[in-house]
């Protein structure tokens, strides 16, 4: 893609993938300075793995964004095997409402079933069955098909029953390019699910709301009230929770601001090229540095400069004594932090800002752009390149090289943003701190709520000692003596 290419195109069904929109990767070994100059110079290049030991599917990530719609149905165009995570899905589903707010409810989530005779032959028929079953169930407002690999591979025209079938119910029918092998990057799927809403959900403004404000955002504690109102400003959290009505008018929307890039670079930039909502460009809203940049942008694009400086004074007054405080009772703690793109950079800026000295990461991918194209913008690579010559693994939850780090630089603490890499450092005997809520860090007082959260991880060992004394690794002490980078080979 070039810099005049658009960054959505509503004639494609399907999103350009990571890989070749932004050149994004999932395998280096280096330091923060090097990523960052090499992101920003264009030598940045993928090191193919000789070994992989898991991986992420792309259409896990979009099905379950789409089944947080309330009024929406999901239907997997799949075997069985690929439903696997519905109820993870369905349980992040129900905790999220109940965080919100909201009373529990189930998700729409159904499955085609393919099994061996359409994945051999095709499996419309079972398609046009599922969706009509979905239709009748749930009602839905609107129903979006996500692909996988057999549906792919057999080369299934989901497309022409969306068509059919939207005609007949009268509601907006959305396939969704998400199948595991079209890219290597977990995240594509955030992409393909925002493709499908850009094109089949959001509408025309029929007016403005200067004072509505999209928050691109997960399905954590809404916590942006306190922070929008002093601004004489309203968040609309998206996509998770909000019904298909109101994500149809996102585009009337003031501006719309992302707590992550990863997640929302797509659906943001599509909106300010499509529907004129300025996105607002700003490093995540972690720590007081970023926060304040974060504040200050909303508060240019929208032309409340004054009222952001009263809420960055008062946020900083409010919060200087018990940070000085934690500062000086986690002197000395070293920490490793494992997590997706951005939150992970995320983190390691506030740990930056609590004193913490920050011994090694591991970043699941980066993406050495946005989908903004704007390189004055780009605010994390700065953040990046301010780590200096510390150490980064961009590794795609490849557990064997996060095990070899931790036990090589032993950090007093793990900070790891998803459940199935916490376990390992518990395993190994250091304290891990699982940031399960991506907004429980977010904003001035998030600063603190982590700090406190690192200071009684440290301070409370005995559990995680126990429990490495009891356990036995499936890692050799030869793969503990190499490199954790020996199964990477040369750039492409």
């Amino acid at each position: 893609m070039t810099n005049h290419d658009p960054a959505f195109n509503p004639n494609i069904t399907s999103v350009p993938v990571r890989e070749a929109r932004l050149g994004s990767v999932v395998a280096y070994e280096g330091t923060a300075a090097d990523l960052a100059r090499r992101s920003r110079d264009g030598s940045l290049r993928e090191r193919p793995r000789t070994f992989t030991e898991a991986g992420s599917c792309a259409s896990s990530c979009a099905i379950c964004l789409l089944s947080l719609i309330p009024d929406a149905a999901v239907v997997n165009h799949a075997p069985l095997g690929c439903a696997g995570d519905f109820t993870q899905f369905n349980a992040v589903n129900r905790f999220g409402r109940v965080k919100r707010g909201l009373p529990p409810a189930n998700a729409h989530l159904l499955s085609t079933n393919l099994r061996e005779n359409e994945a051999v032959f095709g499996g419309l028929a079972r398609l046009e069955e599922t969706v009509r079953e979905a239709h009748a169930r749930f009602a839905p407002k609107a129903i979006f098909i996500t692909a996988s690999c057999t549906s792919a591979i057999t080369g299934e025209d989901s497309d022409s029953v969306a068509e059919k079938l939207e005609r007949e119910f009268g509601i907006p029918i959305a396939t969704v390019a998400c199948e595991g092998f079209r890219s290597r990057l977990w995240t594509t799927g955030f992409d393909a699910a925002y493709h499908a809403i850009l094109r089949k959900i959001v509408k025309p403004p029929r007016e403005r709301h200067p004072e509505k404000i999209n928050v691109v955002t997960f399905w954590g504690e809404d916590v942006f009230d306190d922070l929008f109102t002093p601004l004489g400003l309203k968040a609309n959290p998206i996509v998770p929770f909000a019904p298909i009505d109101e994500i149809a008018r996102i585009s009337e929307a003031g501006a719309t601001v992302q707590i992550c890039s990863t997640l929302g670079t797509y659906l943001a930039a599509g909106l300010e090229e499509r529907y004129g909502v300025p996105e607002v460009k700003a490093p995540p809203p972690y720590g007081l540095s970023g926060m304040d940049a974060w504040m200050r942008a909303l508060g240019r694009t929208v032309g409340r400069q004054a009222e952001v400086e009263k809420v960055v004074a008062r946020e900083r007054e409010r919060t200087a004594g018990e940070l000085a405080g934690l500062r000086r009772e986690l002197k000395g703690v070293r920490a490793y932090v494992a997590a997706g793109s951005v939150h992970g950079h995320s983190i390691r800026a506030v740990l930056g800002e609590l004193g913490i000295e920050v011994v090694g990461s591991s970043f699941w991918h980066h993406d050495p752009v946005f989908d903004h194209r704007d390189a004055a913008a780009d605010s994390l690579l700065h953040v990046v390149h301010n780590y200096g010559d510390t150490p980064v693994s961009i590794c795609n939850k490849q557990v064997y090289q996060v095990v070899n780090q931790l036990r090589r630089l032993r950090p007093d603490v793990f900070i790891v943003r998803h459940p199935g890499m916490a376990v390992w450092g518990g395993k190994l005997g250091i304290p891990t701190f699982l940031v399960e809520d991506e907004h429980f860090g977010l904003g001035y007082r998030g600063l603190l709520r982590y700090g406190r959260k690192i200071a009684d991880a440290v301070s409370n060992p005995a559990f995680f000692r126990h429990l490495a004394r009891h356990t036995r690794l499936p890692y050799t002490d030869w793969w503990f003596a190499q490199r954790s980078s020996a199964f990477l080979g040369e750039e492409r």
